[in-house]
């Protein structure tokens, strides 16, 4: 009986990784033992880091509304309370839109809640 090798499906599994390992610094690229090492790597730093994606956003969105915030005399932990209070349905996201794009539509927002 004649040996099966199935080459055509290990090729390209083979070629599948060394494409994703394209623009990796030498047998990075090359190589498929190393290729395949770097690119299950990568994946595993974009899938942790597109949970790390959201945490750093919302940080940033934190910082904008305190800086805004505290332009208009108060506190990010004194704004969010009482924005929370009246019940006014926009996220950090938006309010920290508005604070940078925005000035005029944030500062009727402050005053609202004041």
């Amino acid at each position: 009986m004649p040996r099966s090798v199935n080459a055509v499906a290990s090729r390209r599994r083979r070629k599948k990784v060394l494409n994703m390992a394209k623009g990796y610094w030498g047998s990075r690229s090359k190589v498929f033992t190393i290729a395949k090492n770097t690119v299950e790597k990568g994946l595993q730093y974009a899938f942790r880091d597109r949970k790390v994606k959201k945490r750093e956003f919302r940080g940033l969105w934190i910082q904008r509304i305190n800086a805004a915030a505290r332009e208009h005399g108060m506190s990010y932990s004194q704004f969010i309370g009482k924005v929370a209070v009246k019940n006014i349905g926009l996220n950090r996201k938006v309010l920290a839109d508005l604070a940078m794009n925005h000035p005029d539509a944030f500062k009727a927002i402050v005053d609202a809640v004041k």
